[in-house]
């Protein structure tokens, strides 16, 4: 016979595990001493102390422990108890490192998330400076990009023929940005953008972003070696409007065209047949677009010559307008 601490020393287990184990009915002693409550352990018991440490150490509960020590000899018996028990574990593994996968996501997503703020005014000037060059196909070229970082939020439009840019000084909390969203989702007015890879909140309102590199829109963004010149807004509009309509075709659709010049007169196709230096053609409809989209007042016009883009710029303001030209 063992006494306690004998069974202790071979089995693995503590002094007070076993006393655990007698009260729960797992492992009971062969002889307890009815006057000092000492207990011993036959030689046999010992592999079902053995046994009881074993299993106890993989987690397996109280009662399929005593079922396993009751099972005893039968081994094929313990051994469909131990293989559900390890089913049960691989099956937890699993959920652990799908929570744990869920839970990595999360923290990247934190780590990526990037909160701005700015008043809704600035907000909106910024929107009703680019909405207006949005493609009207879906896909990026249907959407605005939304760029977040250094203090600012720039947003771009274009549908390939014309580019609008406009840029907001705006608090900016987390890493720099960049996602786009369909023009007709954005809101006129907000003050507090959430940017992530997969999703934008505007004012609480989610907008799904779209999928896709978007241009790089800096390359064509340079400033011109021609004239920069201020015009009244409202002059130019009448000046243009006044004019015959010239029209041009691009693929089966017409369009109207404009030709202006460095003392921004405008003139029709014929009069300006002799004239090929410091004038840009573009699509009349797109500069009345950008002349109204560059607001009331005074905006800045720069021309680079026939072949480069004509510039629309807000005077002392990160926003502005380029119209690709066009032959004539």
């Amino acid at each position: 016979m063992r006494g306690i601490g004998d069974m202790a020393r071979v089995s693995g287990l503590t002094v007070s595990a076993l006393r655990f184990y007698d009260s729960a009915g797992v492992l009971v002693p062969a002889e307890v001493d009815p006057f000092t409550g000492y207990r011993r352990y036959r030689d046999d018991q010992v592999r079902a102390a053995r046994l009881v440490a074993s299993l106890r150490r993989v987690g397996m509960p109280i009662a399929e422990i005593t079922a396993a020590v009751r099972a005893l000899p039968d081994a094929t018996a313990v051994d469909a108890l131990i293989e559900r028990h390890l089913r049960r574990l691989e099956d937890g593994l699993a959920d652990a490192r799908r929570e744990l996968s869920h839970a990595r996501t999360l923290l990247e997503l934190e780590i990526l998330m990037t909160t701005v703020t700015l008043p809704a005014g600035a907000f909106a000037a910024a929107v009703a400076a680019v909405r207006f060059a949005a493609g009207t196909d879906p896909g990026l070229l249907g959407g605005v990009l939304l760029e977040a970082g250094d203090g600012s939020l720039t947003l771009v439009a274009t549908d390939r023929f014309r580019l609008a840019v406009a840029s907001a000084t705006a608090e900016v909390e987390g890493p720099p940005i960049r996602v786009v969203v369909p023009a007709g989702e954005l809101p006129d007015k907000a003050g507090t953008l959430t940017l992530e890879p997969g999703r934008v909140t505007v004012d609480g309102a989610e907008i799904t972003p779209i999928e896709g590199d978007y241009p790089d829109f800096r390359r064509l963004v340079r400033r011109p070696g021609g004239p920069r010149v201020q015009v009244d807004v409202a002059e130019l509009r009448a000046a243009v409007e006044s004019q015959p309509v010239v029209m041009r075709e691009h693929d089966g659709s017409p369009y109207p065209l404009v030709i202006l010049n460095q003392e921004l007169r405008t003139a029709t196709e014929q009069e300006w047949a002799a004239d090929v230096d410091g004038h840009v053609a573009v699509n009349r409809d797109y500069l009345l677009q950008a002349l109204d989209a560059g607001g009331a007042g005074q905006l800045v016009l720069e021309l680079d010559g026939p072949i480069h883009p004509l510039a629309v710029r807000v005077p002392e303001q990160d926003r502005f307008s380029l119209l690709m030209p066009v032959r004539h």
